[in-house]
């Protein structure tokens, strides 16, 4: 019976692999593209397509078994209308319709998503979740991959090496490490700090278990000046992603709106998630779904700060705080589940984490029973005191502590995994 199973999966393997090779080439086709508008409103218009030289995904997985991200974006052949390549995603743009801010004023964000690149021509469409949580169809691009309008000209090349070197990409997470103000004279301490961080990553639960299927590659992208932006301290630095304290005005949300100069950076190796080291002391970072996580290199939290932005880019994992400064307002709509896959609402807790659940646990969760019942539905978590609950009384996702992410956060992390890798 194992050898029966063992011959199907690899049957299965080889057939999905053909599907790969019959409509997309060995790299990559990147879209860059404006999003603007307002709390409410959404404008999309194109800047560029381009050619980058690797494809580091799976070439099995190519239509996104989860239903993760504030956006999505779907691939047609339009030889034979067969739906070949799908991803979700999330962006600063629509943290920012959150804000007060965009209840007054109009403002465009630079953003792009990556996809192999394909034989024939396509047609792509971009979607939004709504505040009910349905999808809408916000834009759509007929691309043709044979125009020599798709720019091949590289911007930002560098050199690059290895921090973990595991196997062939398309059967690994592939994660690239960019620095953000490191000058040239810092590769060292950068080649350094990225050898440390990945550690980090690899001896943390559950990317321990598949440190052998993980590759890590870091690229020497140079910065002119050490650090970061720290607009609220007139600290302006010249480094080569743009990348500021101070998102939304909260000191430590560090982030950068500049995609294409990351996209740049990173297309120097193959990968499938950007981590962005930011030369710095300072608390602080942002982890964003399939865009990037950036973290700081030298803060004494970095270990947390790191596997916690990650949790967020990499498996879409929200945060299960509740009682820390931010910008949002009316984050979460309580009369729907969230997407997030340990946050919910109690709105349909048996799309969520019920049925791990032991038999007996109150739901909600009292907090005064967290020794008792370890796992269960703690309320406060995604930025809301009320309405909101958590798996775990306390997780990575919570607090400042490394390595401790609940069996919800664990379990999301474990199918992505697995979804990269297979």
């Amino acid at each position: 019976m194992k050898k029966v199973l063992t011959l199907l999966l690899i049957l299965l393997a080889a057939g999905a692999q053909a599907q790969f090779e019959k409509y997309f080439y060995n790299k990559t086709l990147r879209i860059d593209y404006m999003h603007a508008g307002t709390a409410d409103t959404d404008v999309y218009a194109l800047e560029e397509l381009m050619e980058e030289p690797y494809w580091g995904g799976s070439k099995t997985t190519l239509i996104c078994p989860f239903d993760y991200g504030n956006y999505k974006f779907t691939v047609t052949s339009r030889e034979d209308g067969t739906l070949i390549f799908s991803k979700g995603y999330s962006s600063l743009f629509s943290e920012w319709q959150t804000t007060a801010e965009a209840r007054t004023t109009r403002k465009a964000f630079p953003e792009n998503v990556i996809m192999p690149y394909p034989r024939k021509p396509v047609t792509v469409d971009f979607f939004k979740r709504l505040r009910d949580g349905n999808w809408e169809k916000q834009f759509t691009l007929d691309i043709d991959p044979a125009s020599y309008f798709i720019r091949k000209e590289r911007k930002l090349e560098f050199p690059s090496f290895d921090v973990h070197a595991s196997g062939k990409p398309d059967k690994c997470l592939d994660i690239v490490m960019i620095p953000e103000g490191y000058t040239s004279a810092e590769m060292g301490k950068f080649r350094e700090d990225c050898n440390r961080l990945a550690a980090f990553l690899l001896k943390c639960e559950p990317f321990s278990e598949y440190a052998g299927n993980i590759n890590i590659r870091g690229v020497e992208a140079v910065s002119a000046e050490s650090g970061a932006d720290i607009p609220g301290k007139d600290i302006w630095k010249k480094t080569v992603l743009n990348s500021n304290f101070y998102t939304f005005d909260i000191e430590r949300y560090l982030t950068t709106t500049d995609m294409r100069s990351v996209r740049d950076a990173a297309a120097n190796v193959p990968y499938d998630h950007i981590c962005i080291i930011a030369n710095s002391q300072v608390y602080g970072g942002g982890g964003i779904y399939n865009h990037y996580a950036l973290f700081t290199s030298d803060n004494p939290f970095a270990d947390y700060v790191f596997v916690h932005e990650f949790g967020h880019s990499f498996a879409g994992l929200g945060d299960e705080y509740y009682n820390s400064s931010v910008a949002y307002e009316d984050f979460y709509n309580l009369n729907i589940e969230p997407w997030e896959p340990n946050l919910t609402t109690l709105v349909d807790f048996n799309r969520k984490w019920k049925d791990m659940v032991p038999e007996g646990t109150p739901i909600p969760t009292p907090e005064k029973d967290k020794n008792r019942h370890p796992l269960g539905a703690f309320e406060g978590g995604g930025y809301m005191t009320h309405g909101i609950y958590r798996p775990s009384h306390d997780c990575t996702m919570k607090s400042l502590t490394y390595n401790n992410f609940c069996p919800v956060c664990k379990k999301a992390l474990l199918e992505m995994l697995e979804a990269h890798i297979r």
